[in-house]
């Protein structure tokens, strides 16, 4: 299974994993399937909804289990 990692965009990061999904939306991120997640990476995206990106990595992991 691929990694999932900060530098990937939402729409990238979906690919790997679906099931992060919940995650994003849980913190906000409702526009998945917007432009925006074609070009943002979760770092970006993170930082646009005031998370610290290396929190939501650790969401996404637990999320996945890692």
């Amino acid at each position: 299974m691929a990694t999932i990692t900060k530098d990937m965009t939402i729409a990238q990061a979906i690919s790997v994993d679906q099931s992060i999904i919940p995650v994003l939306l849980d913190i906000g991120m409702h526009c998945l399937g917007c432009p925006s997640a074609q070009a943002e990476t979760l770092e970006e995206a993170a930082m646009v909804h005031g998370l610290d990106p290396e929190d939501l990595m650790e969401r996404i992991q637990a999320e996945l289990g890692e």
